[in-house]
């Protein structure tokens, strides 16, 4: 640790939820962090689904994944689509997705995930309780939902990958499912409950209570636009943005999907992607639901909230710069009925938001060997909400010094 008079001066590029984990968690600790947020308009922190999923290990390429390829491609109305446009620029990403479904990786991805979820729903509440906001969470578990018995079939061996890092799941009939959640529709038959999962009942609202945190603490938080970072010799020196020049000793790099545009020019490429997500924000749906469901067959999270009912999901590959496609967003209407026929979709309104992905799953954490003083926060794809609070925890602990008990080497962006 360092004394009061030698402090380093830190910046972390990026004001989405694990930017400003990290800032927390570092002004916790005394050291005043700027926090430079572009506000961006398609950022994913306010329009995630709210699921906080710490046993969520399994990556998204698991063994057989190949074979759904050409649907992506083809099927416009697919839970996951690539405009033809975009075709040749998806497919080295692609390539290096469908290599990492090969089982040795699979299982290094998910015990790596494991390694850093774990405990994310406590990472979650101590930030919240010091903040005095843990109405924000609800720890109702989540439910995925299957029409039949073959159905889940296809989905075991990820819930075999989740059971054997310890997350407790029961199987539910009909009855069961109606349990919980007499509204669903009769045609799901089959559940999976996971009790110890939860969720965030506003997320842009968890965004706005950490920032408050940081700015209590001592910390800052400014809006520009990051040009570059800079660096004299093989350390950074700081961020040049569209309003100055910011010096810092440490930078720390948490710029979710636009992260890869600021290391490009430090020499360092990274096959980051965009999988643009959508959600559809009904206020007054008229169907009551208790926790996050997840159809199956439908490939999205329904997700109480406290100013409606969302519908999150949907993946989309068409970069950083195109607009948002208004017919996906639609689609998320149809995944609603085909679970509550009976809901009212009156007064809806729609988002889209870049999730930053990488083809193994696993986010970029840690130092930057090639640069002095640059660290690592993003990428992490469909787990940002669950998986900023344990970043912030584990990334400021060691900029701080304080050597925690964690390998970062999985994470690293050397890994590329």
């Amino acid at each position: 640790m360092w004394n009061t008079l030698d402090k380093p001066r830190i910046v972390v590029v990026g004001g989405g939820i694990v930017g400003l984990c990290v800032a927390w968690h570092l002004a916790w600790r005394g050291l005043k962090p700027i926090v430079v947020e572009a506000r961006k308009p398609h950022a994913a922190y306010a329009g995630n689904a709210g699921a906080i999923s710490h046993g969520s290990v399994a990556p998204l390429a698991m063994p057989g994944v190949l074979r759904q390829v050409p649907k992506m491609l083809t099927d416009r109305a697919g839970a996951l689509h690539i405009p033809a446009r975009y075709w040749l620029r998806a497919m080295p990403w692609l390539l290096r997705f469908v290599a990492s479904a090969r089982p040795a990786q699979v299982e290094a991805a998910a015990t790596a995930l494991a390694s850093l979820l774990y405990g994310a729903p406590e990472r979650h509440r101590e930030i919240l309780e010091e903040e005095g906001a843990l109405d924000l969470l609800r720890a109702q578990g989540q439910m995925y939902l299957y029409r039949d018995d073959a159905q889940m079939a296809k989905d075991e061996a990820g819930l075999d990958l989740r059971r054997r890092h310890g997350l407790r799941m029961e199987v539910l009939d009909r009855a069961g499912l109606v349990a919980f959640e007499p509204e669903v529709a009769p045609a799901y038959t089959r559940a999976v409950f996971l009790p110890d999962h939860g969720s965030c009942v506003n997320p842009a609202r968890l965004a706005e209570v950490v920032a408050a945190g940081i700015r209590r603490m001592g910390g800052e938080i400014r809006e520009a636009e990051i040009r570059t970072i800079t660096t004299e010799g093989r350390r950074v020196t700081g961020v040049t943005t569209d309003d100055g020049d910011i010096p810092a000793d440490r930078v720390v790099l948490a710029a979710g999907a636009w992260s890869a545009r600021l290391l490009a020019p430090l020499g360092i490429k990274v096959p980051l992607e965009t999988q643009r997500g959508y959600h559809v924000m009904l206020p007054d749906s008229g169907v009551q639901v208790g926790r996050v469901l997840s159809p199956a067959d439908r490939k999205v999270f329904i997700t109480p909230m406290e100013d409606g009912l969302r519908v999150a999901g949907s993946v989309e590959f068409a970069g950083l710069d195109a607009p948002p496609n208004e017919a996906r967003a639609q689609l998320l209407l149809g995944d609603l009925r085909a679970v509550f026929p009976q809901a009212r979709t009156a007064g809806a309104t729609t988002w889209m938001g870049h999730r930053p992905c990488l083809p193994d799953s696993l986010p970029v954490m840690g130092p930057v060997k090639a640069w002095g003083g640059l660290w690592c926060a993003f990428g992490h794809g469909h787990l940002g909400l669950t998986g900023s609070a344990p970043t912030g925890a584990l990334v400021a602990s060691a900029i701080a010094g304080e050597n925690p008990n964690f390998d970062f080497a999985p994470f690293a962006v050397e890994r590329f």
